[in-house]
């Protein structure tokens, strides 16, 4: 999609911290963290939101890279959270597909 700053992530046209990088997904550092280790996983192939994706392979792919993601940030033992927010009154504001991993802190429930 041309105006998503996503895609524009993914085509190098705004700069990232790049925590992890391949063929098919990027994930960087959120811009304003919620957590110690806040890192945005997103496909590099714009898809807009969770709703609009039946793609099990994809989706699959953002869980296993946070998880490694979580390792690498030696938070796996103590715990953490992934989000994916789905539409404006979820929080969504980003029309491209995106998980949210977040840990290093005790996470409080109700999250929202």
């Amino acid at each position: 999609m041309e105006d998503c700053i996503f895609c524009k992530m993914v085509k190098g046209e705004i700069p990232c911290r790049k925590v992890y990088e391949d063929t098919g997904f990027l994930a960087f550092l959120d811009i304003n963290p919620q957590a110690p280790v806040h890192v945005l996983v997103i496909p590099k192939k714009h898809v807009a939101r969770l709703s609009e994706t039946g793609d099990r392979e994809l989706l699959g792919s953002l869980l296993s890279i946070a998880s490694a993601i979580a390792e690498r940030e030696n938070i796996s033992g103590k715990g953490y959270r992934i989000v994916i927010n789905t539409g404006r009154e979820a929080g969504q504001t980003v029309d491209h597909i995106h998980l949210h991993l977040l840990g290093g802190r005790k996470m409080n429930w109700p999250p929202g």
